[in-house]
């Protein structure tokens, strides 16, 4: 069975991109998608609590799983190297079609999984650092961070910046850096993902 499975973090992002590439990855392959699986939730969010580990429990030795990227599957080098080990074990075969790679039961597949896992947490560790560090640099400079008492204007910071918030959430970046790089507190931060971007 070949089983396509596509995610994105909010509602307001397309799954119909996701749809196509591997749509076109599998009429290059000669495969017919015989499930289509969408989940709209952080990729942060443990595997366990989402829909993608009913589907992982049902698959059989044999079925092949189909993503566009890894990080479909997680943003957590935990989560990936679960997932991937998983799917080895139980002879799944995992497509990430614009990575190009193929998971299998073989030993380069599982060391090509840990080192993209590891790059991968490395990465958002590389991020974390340079926050802390704009942070600084910014004290150390005069400027006041976070919001400031009683401003009218954090929802509009906000709503001007929804992309790079959303970009900041999936690199893996904390709401409270977020908050704050764009001087709001971090409830009003939350309540806005909650609201407006349905995290």
């Amino acid at each position: 069975m070949v089983i396509a499975y596509l995610r994105v973090s909010t509602e307001k992002q397309f799954l119909e991109n996701q749809k196509n590439e591997i749509l076109r990855f599998a009429n290059r392959n000669s495969l017919k998608i015989n499930e289509w699986h969408k989940e709209t939730v952080s990729g942060s969010v443990s595997t366990k609590e989402r829909k993608l580990s009913k589907l992982l429990r049902k698959m059989k030795s044999g079925d092949l799983l189909i993503v566009t990227e890894i990080s479909r599957l997680s943003r957590t080098l935990l989560d990936i190297m679960n997932i991937l080990n998983l799917c080895i074990k139980k002879k799944i075969t995992l497509y990430s079609t614009k990575d190009g790679y193929i998971f299998q039961d073989n030993i380069n597949s599982k060391v090509l999984g840990f080192a993209f896992g590891l790059v991968a947490e490395i990465e958002r560790n590389l991020i974390s650092i340079r926050t802390r560090e704009a942070l600084a640099r910014r004290k150390i400079e005069g400027q006041k961070l976070g919001r400031k008492t009683g401003s009218s204007t954090k929802t509009k910071v906000l709503h001007d910046n929804k992309r790079v918030i959303m970009r900041y959430l999936e690199q893996g970046m904390s709401q409270r850096s977020v908050a704050l790089l764009l001087c709001v507190s971090r409830s009003t931060l939350s309540r806005y993902i909650k609201t407006e971007l349905n995290c």
